[in-house]
């Protein structure tokens, strides 16, 4: 059983957190970026670039010019010629932008997830739906590409895809923060967007007894929220990120 104190302080800190000043500059979250736009495909290159330091996250996502999704492929390239990020080289993200501009003049993103979630109300089989059909409308393939969108799923994947989760929990759920853009995904069903901030610091709550950080640990940290809130687990995400981002414990 956990610990009444732990939901109390989960319970302060999410509220605490639910807050539109918790996103800006100083405190710098790809969450900033992606609700100046309030779009789908826009959140979801927000979501996908957002590893390694949040600062550095904030300022490329703020130098793309997402409209560049409405555009031709030879503009893409020649307005993408600069930009590069990390692990993704300049044709790695032009080639992502063409990818999603391709995919944005087919479907929606909601719409593609759902037919692989509606089946049996898995998140994992949503994502599985999308990656695949990203991959399928474009044949270019690089480390850094591949790392940017990630594997396609299996029945029982290593990986957190704590991005994936992260958009979704933006897509799905409606607060000060997430944007609740997309209808038809029960928030129940949402997963931990299991960062490293988040590891360590569920480690020490108590809430998290595996030490390994892989997709056994999200299960098993989403079912230990679902004993604090069986509606809605994914809305302590947040508050615990800051607490172990600010190194409050």
């Amino acid at each position: 059983m956990l610990d009444k104190n732990i939901k109390e302080i989960l319970e302060k800190e999410a509220l605490k957190r639910d807050d539109i000043g918790e996103l800006s500059l100083q405190k710098p979250d790809p969450l900033l970026v992606a609700r100046e736009y309030h779009d789908e495909y826009i959140s979801l290159i927000c979501a996908l670039f957002a590893y390694g330091n949040a600062s550095l996250i904030v300022k490329f996502l703020k130098s793309l010019d997402f409209f560049l999704l409405d555009k031709n492929e030879e503009e893409i390239k020649r307005s993408l010629q600069d930009r590069y990020y990390r692990f993704q080289s300049r044709e790695d993200v032009a080639e992502f932008f063409i990818t999603l501009k391709r995919a944005k003049s087919k479907i929606s993103l909601q719409d593609l997830f759902l037919e692989g979630y509606k089946k049996e109300h898995l998140v994992m089989d949503g994502i599985r739906k999308v990656i695949t059909f990203l991959y399928d409308i474009n044949s270019y393939r690089s480390r850094g590409y591949e790392f940017l969108i990630g594997k396609i799923p299996q029945k029982s994947p290593k990986s957190p895809y704590k991005r994936w989760n992260m958009y979704l929990r933006w897509m799905v759920r409606k607060d000060s923060l997430d944007m609740g853009l997309w209808s038809g995904v029960d928030r129940k069903d949402l997963l931990i967007p299991l960062d490293t901030h988040t590891f360590n610091i569920s480690l020490k709550l108590g809430l998290l007894q595996r030490k390994t950080y892989d997709f056994k640990a999200v299960l098993e940290l989403t079912n230990s929220l679902k004993r604090l809130d069986p509606l809605d687990p994914v809305k302590y995400d947040f508050a615990l990120y800051r607490i172990g981002q600010e190194k409050i414990l």
